[in-house]
């Protein structure tokens, strides 16, 4: 089903569970698709690794996890060593993590035959593309974050029709660490990268 929304706004919400977690996570309503909710850590136990759930009322649920020993040190997903899932169907990623273009280092996803890109516009924003088909024009989904603490918010924008999954993409990618397509995040990721390489090295 393809439709065009009004624009909605998710708000930043974080929650301290009884055991000492602290869970964090966006949640808003969309005129067309009702509530939706980001969570994470989603509290699956997966070990070690950290996950992004997201689900609404009439979007997919989808979770986005990253598995490895970095995952000790953060507090939600990153691109690296990561599973995208929708409903019971597992996403293909890819993407060029020494592109020297924003373009270039775009998170490539392709789902149900649906070919999408992530592309960072800055370190608050990006833009998910669904690329067009035979008989589908497409869509981009712009999402900007703005505000401090808990007053943060990102604000989802479309043009052209959009699919429950495109909403869920959006909205899901809102808890998930994006720095790597920025420049400067592929700048510090790559140093990390040779640091730990002679580090392993030499040790």
């Amino acid at each position: 089903m393809h439709t065009t929304i009004s624009p909605f706004t998710l708000a930043y919400w974080k929650e301290r569970q009884p055991v000492g977690l602290t869970k964090h996570g966006w949640q808003g309503t969309s005129a067309e698709f009702g509530d939706i909710r980001v969570v994470y850590p989603a509290g699956l136990d997966r070990e070690p690794g950290i996950v992004t759930a997201v689900q609404g009322a009439l979007i997919p649920t989808a979770t986005f996890e990253t598995r490895g020993i970095h995952t000790e040190v953060v507090f939600m997903p990153t691109l690296n060593g990561a599973t995208l899932r929708v409903g019971d169907e597992v996403v293909r990623l890819s993407r060029n993590r020494w592109a020297q273009t924003r373009r270039g280092r775009s998170l490539r996803m392709t789902y149900l035959g649906d070919a999408y890109v992530l592309t960072a516009i800055n370190r608050w924003a990006f833009t998910l593309s669904r690329r067009p088909g035979a008989e589908d024009p497409g869509v981009v989904v712009t999402v900007r974050q703005s505000g401090r603490g808990s007053g943060r918010k990102a604000t989802v924008r479309a043009a052209g029709r959009v699919l429950p999954a495109d909403v869920c993409l959006a909205a899901l990618f809102c808890g998930v660490n994006r720095s790597v397509l920025t420049k400067w995040g592929a700048v510090r990721a790559g140093f990390s990268r040779i640091i730990n390489f002679w580090l392993a090295l030499l040790g």
